[in-house]
């Protein structure tokens, strides 16, 4: 018996001294990280996945800060905040190169491939007057079927002053010679997009800007409620104006098919080679983050329920999970 618990303190005592050892070992035991996103909250699901696995790290990471992005990038830029997981490409690309680019942002890899974005009308309207291309809104007959005040001009559902969609919608209204037929409105785009709706349940003719991940498309379907409109040329403003947006197939919706990386301050992330390995190898599956999206959509938009769908996420993706953070464990 007195050999067993001999044998069994020992034990113990390995058991510990190696966790413990382990634990002295996490690249990240002492360093505090800051992440940043926009006030939009379904942002929070992708930033805590990316936070959760650098708490896997050793890392003690803050909960994420809510700023436009400007400055968002400006505060990476400066290491006043570590990093974002909604860095838009090539949308954010204006604010990203003012806030130095990649002299001062690490970005390897990507997040999320495939999100859409651009401008659509009730499918009804569509059809009944044949639509396809936003151009069509300088006919003030047509831009009339899309007016609110009774003034006739056609009221665009945009975005929210500060994003990078700000900028491309207005650049394009003018670009397309809408400026006299079509008014942009700016705000708050969840309020806006919640009047959309209520109006498109009414019957009547909605023309909006969204995109892909986010919950509008699962309420307003695309192909059976809403339907894309084209542009009648490629037309970006700044450091975005030579990209042309054509797909392969001839259609050409005024925005390039998107991609969203984890951006991160570049000095902190050469000096934690771990975390950077991490940033460029996790991926995100677009339709994982609309059907997130949507929960939130429904009511399941607490603290707690992103914290669950986050637990949630990770359980139903565990080997892939764990195979990011032992990657990055072994990084140098």
């Amino acid at each position: 018996m007195r050999h067993t618990a001999i044998l069994a303190t020992a034990f113990a005592t390995l058991v510990t001294t190696s966790s413990l050892t382990f634990a002295a070992e996490l690249p990240g035991k002492g360093i505090t990280v800051q992440p940043v996103q926009s006030t939009i909250a379904e942002e929070t699901f992708q930033t805590l996945l990316v936070s959760r696995a650098l708490e896997k790290l050793g890392y003690t990471v803050n909960k994420p800060s809510e700023v436009d992005y400007n400055v968002g990038y400006t505060s990476i830029a400066s290491g006043d905040a570590t990093f974002t997981a909604v860095n838009w490409q090539s949308l954010h690309d204006d604010m990203y190169a003012a806030a130095g680019g990649d002299k001062k942002f690490y970005r390897e890899g990507v997040l999320v491939s495939g999100a859409a974005q651009g401008y659509l009308i009730d499918k009804k309207t569509a059809d009944k007057y044949k639509i396809t291309n936003i151009e069509q809104l300088k006919d003030p007959e047509i831009a009339k079927l899309f007016s609110r005040n009774g003034e006739g001009k056609a009221e665009l559902t945009g975005c929210a002053p500060g994003w990078g969609c700000e900028a491309v919608l207005n650049h394009q209204n003018t670009a397309y010679g809408l400026e006299k037929t079509v008014h942009v409105n700016h705000g708050n785009y969840s309020a806006m997009m919640a009047d959309t709706i209520a109006r498109f349940k009414e019957g009547k003719p909605v023309l909006y800007y969204t995109w892909t991940p986010y919950w509008v498309s699962d309420v307003l379907k695309p192909g059976k409620d809403v339907v894309w409109l084209q542009v009648p040329f490629s037309s970006l403003p700044g450091v975005q104006k030579d990209i042309d947006t054509k797909l392969p197939n001839g259609a050409n919706y005024g925005f390039p098919v998107s991609t969203m990386h984890i951006a991160a301050n570049k000095e902190w992330a050469e000096k934690n080679p771990q975390a950077a390995k991490l940033f460029a190898i996790m991926k995100l599956p677009l339709a994982d983050i609309n059907a997130q999206n949507s929960m939130m959509h429904n009511g399941k938009s607490s603290e707690a329920d992103i914290n669950n769908h986050v637990d949630g996420w990770i359980k139903a993706h565990q080997a892939e999970f764990d195979g990011w953070v032992n990657e990055a464990l072994a990084a140098k």
